[in-house]
C-alpha cells in the first residue's frame, strides 16, 4: 500500500519530467533543423548564381551580407511579433507567413539575361537583389524561427524557461553541421534541383515542427505556469546594453569575413577555405551559449590580447606562409569567444530575448557591411582585417582590466604616437647603420620590440595604450611595400585587390590579382613583346599556337577568342591576318591592361583587329556567330576561384558550337589546389571530343630568370585530325577520364578534384 501511495506521489512528478524532456526535444529539434535549413541554402544558392561573378572572395562576403541583413529582418520581425501581440495572434501571423512563403519554393535562380550581364557593371548590387529575388522570404521565415521559438519556449512552465538561451547552442550546432556537410555530403551527391527540392520539402517539415511547437507551448502554459522570470544578468539601463551587444557582436562577424578574405587571399588560395572561419565562428557561439561552460571565459578573455599581438606583429612582418593559416584561425577563435563569452555575461532575462537577439544580429549586419561594401571602397587593400584586430585587442584588453579599467592618461596617447614615429623614421637609420637595413632580421626584430612594448600596456591595463600602440605599428609596416618590389599601382574592387608592381630585380612588371599572377612583362624594351610566364613560346601554348597558326595558314578560321585578358600577354602572339577578342569580367583589368605606362601588350598588339567584351564570358560568347573562331582560350582557371560555369557540359557544348571546323579549344589549368585534367577528360568523352594535356612544370636551368613559369595545358578539338601534331606528339598525353561523373550546369563536385597540399 506503501509502494502504490508512493507511486501515486510520484508518478505526476514522473509524468512531468518526461514532458519537460520532451518539450525541450521538440523545441531543440525545431531549432536544429531550422539552422540546418539556414546554412544549407546559403552555398546552394552560391552554386546556383555566384559562378557568374567570378567566384571572388568578395562574392561570399556579398552573401554574408545579404543573409546577415536578412537575419536581422528576421529577429526583427520575431522581436515585434512577440511585443506587440498576443501568443496566440503571433503564431497565427507567424503560420500564414510561412504559408506564404511556400509559394517561392523551390528555389531557382533567375536565367534572365539581361539582368545577369548588367551584374558587371554593379555586381554587389545586382548580387543582392538576385538573392532577395530568389531566396528572400523563405530565408526571412526560417531566420526568424530561432528567436520566437526560444521566446515562446520562456513562456512555458519548464524549468529551463527562465533562461532559454542554452536553445541558441543547438541552433549553432545545426548551423555548422550543415556548412560541413554541405560541400561533403550534399554538393557531391545531389543536382542542385534534387537539392532545391529538398531544401523545399525540409521547410514544409519546419512548418509543422514550428506548429507542433506553438501548440506545445500554448498546451504547457496554460497545464502549468511558467517559472518566474530571472532577473537580468546585466542589469544595467537598457541604453547602455544595446552598444555593448552590437559592438561585441559586430567584432566577430566583421573578423570573420575578414580573415577569410585575408587568407584567400594572402596567404592559401584554397577552395572551401571560407568554410573553417565560418565553422569556428559557429563553434564560439555553441561554447558560449551551451549549457556546460567547457572554456572558463576569464582565461580566454586573458589570452586573447597577447594572442592578438602575436599575429600584428606577423602582419606587420608580412608573414604569408600558409604555414601562420592556424594561427590566424586560433587567434580569431580566441578574439570571438572573447566577444561571444562577454554577450552571454551580459544577457537580459527572458522577457528581453528577442531584443538581444535582435541587438546581435545588427551587430552582425554591421560587420557584413562594413567588410563587403565599405572597406572595398575606402581601402586598395585588405586593410578591414588588421583594423579589426586591433579593435579586438583593445576590446579584449578591457574586458581582461575589467573594473581596473582607467581613463588613458597623456602618456598613454603620447607614447604610441612616438612607437610610430620611431618605427617610420629612426629605426630604419639604425638598421642602416648596423648593416641590418636589407636583410629579414632587422625588420623582425624591430617589430617584435614593437611588439613588447605593445603587450606593456596590455600588462598594465591600458587597452587604449595598447590599440594606438598596435595602430602605430600597423600604419608604419605598410608605409613600405617594397617587399614585393617596386608597388605601381594597387587598387580594390568587387573582385578583388590588383597591385602591379616591378620585381626587385627592375627587369619585369608583374600584374597580381588577388595572390595570383595574371601576367609578366620584360621591361628590357628589346623584349617587352615578348609572352612570358605561363605563355611562354617554349611552353605548351606556343607549341598550340605553332599548331593552330598552321592550320589557319592552310584556310582555317583566323579568329581568336580569349577568355581572361591579364596583363594581356596572349596578344604577343598575333599577327596582322587575325582577329582576336578578348572576354574580361573586370574592368579595372582591361582599364590596367590598355594603359601603356603599365604594360605594352595590347598597344603593340600586331593583331589586324581586337577588341575586349567586359562581362560574364560564357554568356558573352555565347552572343557571337556559330563557328566562328579557329581557336578559344580559356585562361581563367589558374586561381582559387574556379568559374564552374565554363567548365560544364552545356559550356562546353557552346564553346563548340562557336568553334569553326578544325579549331582547338586551349584551357589553362595551372592550379596549385585543384585537378581539373579528370573533368576536362570526362568531359571530351562524354562530348566526342579528341583532348591532350601536356604538364610543363619541370623548368631547364635558367628559363625562370628568363621570365617561363610552369604550366599546364589542356587541347580539345572535334577529332584527332584536327589536333594536328599534337595528338602524336609524346609529351601531348591523354588526359585522365576519372572523374565519377560529367560536370553539368546542374551538378559538380570540385571537393574530389582538390590536391590537399599547403605547403
Amino acid at each position: 500500500m506503501d509502494v502504490e501511495v508512493q507511486g501515486a506521489v510520484t508518478s505526476p512528478g514522473l509524468r512531468r519530467l518526461r514532458e519537460d524532456g520532451a518539450l525541450a526535444l521538440l523545441f531543440g529539434l525545431t531549432l536544429f533543423a531550422a539552422a540546418w535549413l539556414l546554412f544549407v541554402v546559403q552555398p546552394m544558392i552560391g552554386k546556383m548564381m555566384l559562378p557568374l561573378l567570378g567566384g571572388t572572395p568578395a562574392v561570399w562576403n556579398t552573401c554574408m551580407l545579404f543573409f546577415q541583413a536578412a537575419l536581422l529582418g528576421g529577429y526583427a520581425y520575431a522581436h515585434l511579433l512577440t511585443a506587440r501581440l498576443s501568443r496566440r495572434k503571433g503564431m497565427l501571423v507567424h503560420g500564414g507567413l510561412i504559408l506564404l512563403a511556400l509559394a517561392s519554393l523551390p528555389i531557382a535562380a533567375r536565367s534572365d539575361e539581361a539582368l545577369t550581364s548588367g551584374g558587371a557593371a554593379h555586381p554587389a548590387a545586382w548580387l543582392l537583389g538576385q538573392l532577395s529575388v530568389t531566396a528572400g522570404l523563405p530565408f526571412f521565415v526560417v531566420a526568424a524561427t530561432a528567436p520566437l521559438l526560444q521566446r515562446w519556449f520562456a513562456g512555458t512552465g519548464h524549468p529551463s524557461a527562465r533562461d532559454p538561451y542554452f536553445l541558441y547552442a543547438a541552433s549553432n550546432l545545426g548551423s555548422m553541421l550543415a556548412l560541413l556537410g554541405y560541400p561533403f555530403l550534399v554538393e557531391p551527391n545531389l543536382t542542385l534541383a534534387a537539392q532545391s527540392s529538398g531544401w523545399a520539402a525540409g521547410y514544409g517539415l519546419l512548418g509543422l515542427l514550428v506548429l507542433g511547437c506553438g501548440v506545445a507551448a500554448a498546451r504547457d502554459a496554460r497545464r502549468a505556469p511558467p517559472p518566474p522570470m530571472e532577473e537580468a544578468v546585466d542589469v544595467r539601463p537598457r541604453a547602455k546594453d544595446w552598444p555593448a551587444w552590437v559592438g561585441l557582436a559586430f567584432i566577430p562577424s566583421s573578423l570573420l569575413l575578414g580573415v577569410t578574405t585575408f587568407l584567400t587571399t594572402d596567404l592559401a588560395p584554397f577552395p572551401l577555405l571560407w568554410v573553417v572561419p565560418l565553422a569556428i565562428y559557429l563553434l564560439t557561439f555553441i561554447l558560449a551559449f551551451g549549457s556546460h561552460t567547457w572554456l572558463p571565459h576569464a582565461w580566454i578573455v586573458r589570452l586573447a590580447a597577447p594572442s592578438l599581438v602575436f599575429l600584428m606583429v606577423l602582419l606587420c612582418l608580412h608573414a604569408n606562409e600558409t604555414g601562420w593559416v592556424p594561427v590566424h584561425l586560433a587567434v580569431f577563435f580566441l578574439a570571438a569567444m572573447a566577444c561571444h563569452g562577454e554577450l552571454v555575461r551580459h544577457r537580459p532575462r527572458a522577457s528581453r530575448l528577442t531584443e538581444f537577439y535582435l541587438a546581435m544580429s545588427l551587430g552582425g549586419a554591421l560587420g557584413g557591411l562594413f567588410n563587403a561594401i565599405v572597406a572595398p571602397l575606402a581601402f586598395s587593400w585588405v586593410a578591414e582585417y588588421p583594423l579589426m584586430l586591433v579593435v579586438a585587442a583593445t576590446v579584449a584588453a578591457g574586458l581582461a582590466a575589467g573594473a581596473g579599467w582607467r581613463r588613458p592618461s597623456l602618456a598613454e596617447l603620447v607614447l604610441p604616437v612616438l612607437l610610430g614615429v620611431a618605427l617610420l623614421w629612426l629605426a630604419p637609420g639604425l638598421l642602416d647603420q648596423l648593416g641590418l637595413r636589407s636583410g629579414r632580421l632587422g625588420i623582425i626584430l624591430t617589430y617584435s620590440l614593437a611588439g613588447l612594448i605593445a603587450l606593456g600596456f596590455w600588462w598594465r591595463g591600458r587597452a587604449v595604450g595598447l590599440g594606438l600602440a598596435l595602430a602605430a605599428m600597423l600604419l608604419a609596416s605598410q608605409s613600405d611595400l617594397n617587399y614585393e618590389g617596386v608597388v605601381r599601382v594597387q587598387e580594390r574592387n568587387f573582385f578583388g585587390v590588383l597591385r602591379v608592381a616591378d620585381d626587385a630585380t627592375g627587369e619585369y612588371r608583374r600584374l597580381i590579382h588577388s595572390g595570383t599572377l595574371h601576367g609578366i612583362q620584360s621591361l628590357d624594351p628589346s623584349r617587352r613583346d615578348e609572352p612570358l610566364s605561363y605563355y611562354h613560346r617554349t611552353g605548351p601554348f606556343g607549341q598550340v599556337f605553332r599548331e593552330w597558326s598552321a592550320s589557319a595558314a592552310a584556310g582555317a578560321s583566323r579568329k581568336v577568342a580569349a577568355v581572361g585578358l591579364g596583363a594581356g600577354s596572349l596578344v604577343s602572339y598575333a599577327t596582322p591576318e587575325q582577329d582576336w577578342t578578348f572576354f574580361e569580367i573586370d574592368p579595372d583589368v582591361v582599364r590596367i591592361a590598355e594603359d601603356p605606362a603599365l604594360f605594352t601588350y595590347l598597344k603593340d598588339c600586331r593583331a589586324g583587329a581586337w577588341h575586349v567584351e567586359i562581362g560574364d564570358a560564357r554568356l558573352r560568347l555565347r552572343r557571337a556567330d556559330d563557328a566562328s573562331f579557329g581557336l578559344i582560350v580559356l585562361d581563367a582557371f589558374s586561381s582559387d576561384a574556379i568559374p564552374t560555369h565554363l567548365l560544364t557540359r552545356e559550356a562546353l557544348a557552346m564553346e563548340r558550337a562557336k568553334l569553326a571546323p578544325g579549331g582547338l579549344i586551349a584551357f589553362h589549368i595551372s592550379n596549385r589546389f585543384i585537378d581539373l585534367a579528370p573533368v576536362l577528360g570526362r568531359l571530351a568523352d562524354d562530348a566526342g571530343m579528341a583532348a591532350r594535356v601536356r604538364a610543363d612544370v619541370h623548368l631547364a636551368p635558367g628559363l625562370m630568370e628568363q621570365g617561363k613559369l610552369g604550366s599546364i595545358w589542356l587541347v580539345m578539338a572535334a577529332d584527332e585530325a584536327s589536333l594536328g601534331v599534337l595528338g602524336r606528339d609524346p609529351g601531348w598525353a591523354r588526359p585522365p577520364s576519372t572523374a565519377e561523373r560529367v560536370w553539368t550546369d546542374d551538378q559538380s563536385d570540385i571537393v574530389r578534384h582538390l590536391r590537399l597540399d599547403l605547403r
